[in-house]
Formats: structure tokens, sequence, C-alpha cells
């Protein structure tokens, strides 16, 4: 989340009159993430969230992710619901962007989570995989294994503003996972950027999960990779065992890995890493003057996949057996 396109409160208040969501009490700008803009909204009936879509979210792909998140709130599963205006559209337009606005979860995150919120973690996720195993529509991982080359080599020359080396060893990345990437391994909907300011605990319980803008279908275990590599490193890069242990314990408490899952756990956690190191480094000089947000260092993604480097598939260094 974050705030690139500023709206005023006249601007707000008339883009809720199509709604029957009470007048305008108040709204905020959150500062958090990088993608969209997004806000606080109070209104007589309640608090929502307004997200105005830039940057990489495409306008052909917004049917999907709110169709995906009222799916899961009718499941149960605890997520935003899109409001619908009184023409029962989910999706409008505002400031020029187009727009939505959900409902609030209560909640917080936790931006150092320990190894009881990782279990409730690794099990909000396969409910989530669960409560999406039915949803009808289809989008592709447009970050997935297919862009990684193609976005490095469009960025590839950031890397000489870190290490004079980083070059060279993500291109011994890229050909280690083009050689060992997995086939046929179960897939469906996935949320894909499940962090931990993305995800809403009550005590150490899994409370809500939100942010679905980067949702897709792809690997069902690539999706834990992700979680992994989000919440279970120190900050030199390596993984914390105990962390990724209860992690995957506690989505197997939902959804048991395959043996073939299991054994290419690692490989799918370096492509993670590699994911996110990329997008990172093509944001690194992108963000706009005045913008209310703080891009993310690739280089902490330099520091996991150099730890996935030398771990080398080690089932163990995962906190996995054979």
């Amino acid at each position: 989340m974050a705030v690139y396109t500023n709206i005023t409160e006249s601007e707000l208040s008339a883009f809720l009159a199509t709604y029957d969501l009470g007048a305008l009490r108040s709204f905020a700008g959150i500062a958090q993430g990088v993608e969209n803009s997004n806000f606080r909204v109070e209104t007589e009936r309640g608090r929502y969230i307004l997200t105005l879509y830039e940057r990489r979210v495409r306008t052909d792909d917004l049917p999907f992710f709110l169709g995906l998140m009222r799916h899961l709130a009718a499941f149960g599963f605890p997520s935003p619901r899109p409001e619908q205006d009184r023409a029962g559209r989910m999706l409008n337009r505002l400031n020029g962007k187009p727009a939505a606005i959900v409902s609030f979860l209560a909640g917080a995150s936790d931006p150092a989570p320990g190894a009881e919120k990782c279990r409730a973690a690794g099990e909000g996720l396969a409910k989530l995989h669960a409560a999406a195993a039915d949803f009808p529509l289809r989008r592709a991982n447009t970050l997935g294994k297919a862009s990684w080359r193609p976005l490095f080599e469009a960025h590839r020359a950031a890397c000489g503003e870190f290490t004079a080396d980083l070059e060279g060893l993500i291109l011994e990345d890229l050909d280690a996972l083009d050689a060992a990437w997995p086939a046929h391994l179960p897939d469906g909907v996935i949320h894909a950027d499940l962090f931990p300011d993305n995800v809403f605990f009550d005590g150490d319980r899994f409370a809500a999960a939100i942010d679905f803008y980067f949702a897709c279908h792809d690997v069902l275990a690539y999706d834990l990779a992700v979680c992994l590599n989000a919440w279970c490193h120190s900050p030199d890069g390596a993984l914390k065992v105990e962390l990724a242990r209860a992690m995957i314990e506690g989505y197997e408490h939902g959804r048991p890995l395959t043996p073939e899952e299991r054994k290419a756990l690692p490989i799918l956690a370096r492509g993670a890493a590699m994911r996110f190191f990329l997008t990172r480094l093509a944001d690194w000089g992108a963000t706009p003057e005045g913008a209310l947000v703080k891009p993310h260092n690739p280089m902490d993604y330099a520091a996991r996949l150099a730890f996935h480097r030398e771990a080398a598939g080690d089932l163990a260094a995962y906190g996995l057996t054979p």
C-alpha cells in the first residue's frame, strides 16, 4: 500500500455518493507498500479501505482480483469484501484512476513474527488455497518464472549501484532456476504476496489476509515459498529454521504437501527470492518524486538469494525432512 495519487474531500464525497455507505466522516492516506494508492475511509456506516490502482496493476486484471475477494469472503475466509455501488459495480474511477472500496478488517500485523504467528500464517495460507479452489476465473502469474530473465535484462545495469559481483551472481541464480525448476506440481489460485504486513492477527490467531493484487494461478507450494522468504529470514539473509518449520507445519495442518512439493520447496524458495529481488531492483530508481512511499532495498533479497545459493537444495536447511 502507498499513496501516489492524492484525492480531496470533495472528490471522495462525490465518489461515495454512488454507494450506500453513508456520508464521509474522515479519510487518511496509508503509507506502507509500493503498488497502489490507499486510504482509510470512515463514513456514517463504518470503516473501509479505498484503493486507486496504479503502476503494475492492469485494469483487465481487476475483475479477477475483486471477484476473488468477494468469492473468498462469501466462502467465509477473512479477506476484504469489495463493496458494490448502487448499479452493482465493484470497480469505478476516482481522480482519473480505477478505484474500488472494500470492507475494513480488524486485527494487527506483526513486522517481526515469531514461531506461533508463522504457524498461524501457514494455516491461514492453506485455508486461502482451499477457499479459492473453485474460483472460476483464471489469471496467469505475470511475475512468474518466465518474467524473471527479461526483467533482469531490463534492469541489470542497476546492479552496479550495489556490489561489483551482483550481476554475475544473479545470472548464476537464473541459470540454476532454469535448470531445476519443477514441473507438474499441484496448482491453483495463490496470493503470491502474503508478506507479514498483509496478514492480520488477533493475538497469535490468524485473523485476515489483505492485498490480493498479485493473486494469480500458479503452483500452490510456490505461495508457501514466498511466505518462507517473507517471514522466516534474519536480516543477514539466513533462514530461521524454527520459523520455517512452524510455517510448513501450519500449512500442512490444512493441506499436506506431496513428496514432490517437499523436494521442490528449496528451488521454489530460491525462485520466490529472485522474483522479489528483481521487482525491488526495478522499483529502486523508479519511485515518483513526492510519493508517500519508500522503495524496498533489493539487497534484502540478494541476501536471501545468497542463502538459497549456499543451501543448494538441502532440505534440512529449510526445516524439512526428506
